[in-house]
């Protein structure tokens, strides 16, 4: 007997045998039973979960001798044909191969006469998202009124692209992902039919790799098969296909929270060495660092990590906290964005890999400003809010009030003060904010230009000093004094010391002029 690949010869026969579709198949199951049957069904989903099984599935079940019913027989002549593909009036058309208009011409003159041995007609059309604008709507009337022994069963990968015209003539149903648990069990079923051992890690490997897949389950499998001879491990899978290991990564990811930059380079120079591609290193180191994070989130589902949680480093998880296990996923995301443009993609990997062996010294800003608060708590500096006001706060009469260690006035407690004296007095604060200030012996030094400005802010010190304490949080001595101009020639303005001179200056904003000889007459 000629050779049959498993996913042909594990085609389901009936709607039992659909795995991981559990919604479709009830309810197909339930309209074959009251006799409900739609004129039009449409069957969407990913590639390889069982959509023209389906089709196939239900092509039997409205032709099979005993029906319509939800389980066909298997055994009379029409489910035969079908099943072989043989049956005159089961049509499948490829969607990609026949999209024009013509091809609908064609259909539209067929579907005028009667079924040849059945009890109705089926067409099937695979990848029906392929017709063209122009055939879809060649389509659309005979599919909403078509004879009543026409159904038609359209299966697309891509149900965006179907219009939405065509889409509202038909039953729709969205066929899933298969979970990586189902595709184990039926993996293992075919490998026992073939009297072929199969370990449980080939098993999640190839049940992975599918991505929810089971025909592409089944196509893995036959390679692997061929050349394992009759025992598939996965030490064979890695060795045949080039692949890194989990306990290779494991020992490259301990190596990185030692710091030992050296063993990290050499156990990636002996990994590539291997005929590992830079790309497929980057994405299983990737994959590493995502499942380190979800187990720091506590989430050890199998298929989630993408292998038993004890293959993990342990050392790797106690060294890296999340932020910095997010950093190395980050840096590696970046790293496969770029590397395609890189002009050595072998120095970029090592440039990343000794960063990463520098990860347990990475500290977000995040995580730093806890610990720099856990510092000035435990030294009794708690961070004070600037924008909390503490003026007229009083303490708890059930705990006695502590002496406060006192605060040392910062920039941001300054400009927190202008901003709330601009309010009230803002020439008082629009002079401040121009005189430079310094802490002297635990007083608040404001130096001002001339002495008058010294003189008429030294009358809003209560204000100033009001102010200040609420924005700081404790109460500190305010002065102003005026700054020391240099000397300048002897001369009646520069020499005097008359206060109306510094009122007059300040006024109008003026310069004193000496006087002199005027250039252009010669006068005085």
């Amino acid at each position: 007997m000629a050779y049959e690949v498993t996913a042909n010869r594990k085609r389901p026969r009936v709607f039992e045998e659909l795995s991981g579709q559990s919604f479709v198949v009830s309810t197909l199951m339930s309209s074959l039973s009251q006799n409900r049957i739609a004129h039009a069904y449409l069957f969407s989903g990913p590639r390889g979960v069982g959509k023209t099984s389906a089709a196939r599935i239900l092509a039997k079940a409205l032709n099979c001798d005993n029906g319509p019913n939800a389980t066909p027989c298997g055994d009379c002549p029409n489910c035969h044909e079908i099943a072989s593909g043989h049956a005159l009036d089961v049509i499948e058309i490829d969607g990609a191969s026949n999209t024009s208009v013509n091809d609908v011409r064609e259909i539209k003159n067929e579907v005028l006469f009667a079924p040849n041995s059945s009890r109705y007609k089926v067409y099937i059309i695979d990848e029906v998202h392929m017709l063209s604008n122009s055939a879809f709507n060649a389509l659309l009337k005979t599919i909403e009124e078509p004879p009543p022994y026409i159904v038609f069963v359209f299966a697309t990968t891509e149900i965006h692209k179907v219009p939405a015209t065509i889409r509202s003539r038909c039953q729709q149903f969205h066929f899933q992902l298969i979970s990586i648990e189902i595709i184990q069990e039926k993996l293992a079923e075919a490998a026992e039919e073939q009297n072929i051992s199969v370990d449980r890690d080939a098993l999640f490997w190839i049940a992975k790799e599918s991505t929810g897949s089971l025909r592409d389950a089944y196509t893995l499998l036959d390679q692997i098969v061929s050349f394992s001879q009759g025992e598939v491990t996965m030490e064979k899978i890695r060795d045949k296909l080039g692949l890194i290991g989990t306990d290779t990564i494991t020992e490259l990811v301990e190596g990185m929270a030692q710091g030992n930059v050296t063993e990290v380079i050499s156990q990636a120079e002996t990994v590539l060495s291997h005929g590992v591609s830079i790309e497929q290193f980057v994405i299983d180191l990737t994959e590493y660092f995502r499942s380190l994070l979800l187990l720091k989130h506590g989430i050890t589902r199998e298929s989630l990590l993408g292998s038993r949680k004890e293959l993990f480093s342990a050392v790797a998880l106690e060294t890296f906290s999340s932020e910095q296990i997010e950093t190395a996923i980050d840096m590696l995301l970046t790293l496969y964005r770029n590397i395609r443009y890189s002009v050595n993609q072998r120095y970029e990997l090592e440039l990343l890999l000794s960063r990463l062996a520098a990860l347990r010294e990475k500290v977000s800003p995040g995580v730093l400003y806890k610990k720099l608060k856990a510092m000035r708590d435990a030294l009794g500096m708690s961070a004070v809010n600037p924008h909390e006001s503490r003026v007229g706060t009083e303490p708890s009469a059930a705990q006695p009030q502590k002496p406060e260690a006192r605060k040392v006035l910062t920039e941001a407690d300054i400009a927190h003060c202008m901003r709330s004296l601009k309010q009230t007095r803002p020439s008082l604060a629009a002079m401040l904010e121009k005189a430079p200030w310094s802490l002297e012996q635990g007083a608040l030094i404001f130096t001002v230009e001339t002495p008058y400005a010294a003189r008429t802010a030294s009358q809003d010190i209560p204000v100033i000093a009001h102010t200040l304490a609420e924005a700081a949080g404790q109460e500190v001595p305010v002065r102003i004094r005026p700054r020391e101009e240099p000397k300048q020639a002897a001369s009646p303005a520069a020499a005097s010391s008359d206060d109306t001179v510094d009122i007059v200056r300040h006024l109008f904003r003026g310069e004193i002029v000496t006087g002199g000889t005027n250039e252009s007459n010669g006068s005085p």
